[in-house]
């Protein structure tokens, strides 16, 4: 009888393990503005593809259609959903803080993926995935300057930048790496102007053009990403002025373009697959009780048209 009691007791401790197991583990994200920029798009498709992949994740895949106040209250449905885990694309890296809080004080874990939150919410956080963006922009100085010693300009050479959307992390991590490098490797050049290009190309190409009728002299546009950069480039060609030298800090399908046909300098090669999976991967190895680090980054190697041949072509 003791021996039958044991056995049986075994057998359910086994069942119960099993069914723990079996367990699927819930994960919501709320991702920026997908309709923003095929990067991001191309970044939903593959979470989506991955987790699907996966038989022990469940998701809940919102975009806060860069609105912050739908993000916040995305943060809330998921809250309310009872979501093991959050992944968050924070659309303003302060506004999403107390969203954030609460997620952390309700006991879900909570990534940040592809653009950090501001400092103060990293307490609530389990780790962050994604670029480091103040090396980009750093690497990207790097480029123009070593672009502009080329050609013997180093010492007279002024730059235009036309950064991503204000309040953005990844906008002000970028813009930050650019501007605290290029004096570093090239003193003597200036940044002449500094403007908003919100992610968006047309309204790139708009700003481009102020720049070009208020800067008789132009050697250098510095923008957040390949789709602003080339908006830039399709004003300067609009406009006849050739020589920019045109850098940007993700390279884009139409950068990679643009490279090959000679007419942008580099970027920064960023594969929003690799960001979307890696997210993915890290949020499941938080709920697993994996030791991850709190800034989680994957590389981002330069690109310019003398290594292009090394990197396929992005898909966004």
């Amino acid at each position: 009888m003791k021996l039958r009691t044991i056995l049986a007791t075994t057998s359910a401790a086994l069942a119960l393990a099993g069914a723990a197991s079996a367990e699927t583990m819930k994960i919501g994200i709320t991702q920026n503005n997908v309709g923003v920029d095929s990067y991001q798009t191309t970044y939903e498709k593959a979470f989506i593809a991955a987790a699907e992949a996966n038989d022990a994740v469940e998701t809940v895949v919102l975009d806060a259609g860069g609105d912050v106040a739908r993000q916040i209250a995305q943060v809330e449905d998921l809250i309310q959903q009872e979501v093991d885990a959050i992944i968050i694309w924070p659309t303003n890296g302060e506004a999403v803080i107390p969203a954030v809080r609460k997620a952390h004080q309700a006991g879900i874990a909570v990534i940040v993926t592809n653009s950090n939150i501001a400092e103060p919410g990293f307490d609530f956080v389990k780790s962050f995935s994604g670029p480091d963006n103040i090396t980009q922009g750093a690497r990207s100085a790097e480029i123009m300057c070593d672009k502009f010693k080329e050609m013997g300009v180093e010492n007279e050479a002024k730059v235009v930048h036309i950064t991503g959307q204000p309040g953005y992390t990844t906008a002000i991590e970028r813009a930050k790496g650019f501007e605290d490098r290029l004096p570093e490797v090239c003193p003597n050049v200036s940044i002449v102007d500094t403007q908003p290009g919100d992610w968006n190309r047309e309204k790139s190409q708009t700003v481009m053009e102020a720049f070009l009728v208020k800067y008789d002299d132009i050697d250098g546009v510095y923008a957040g990403d390949d789709n602003m950069g080339v908006g830039a480039l399709n004003a300067a060609k609009a406009a006849g002025r050739d020589g920019i030298i045109f850098v940007g800090a993700t390279n884009f399908a139409v950068g990679y373009e643009a490279m090959q046909a000679g007419d942008y300098w580099g970027s920064i090669y960023q594969s929003p697959v690799d960001d979307a999976e890696a997210a993915l991967q890290t949020a499941i190895d938080v709920l697993k009780g994996e030791e991850v680090p709190f800034l989680n980054y994957f590389d981002t190697p330069k690109i310019t048209q003398e290594n292009l041949d090394e990197f396929s072509k992005p898909v966004f």
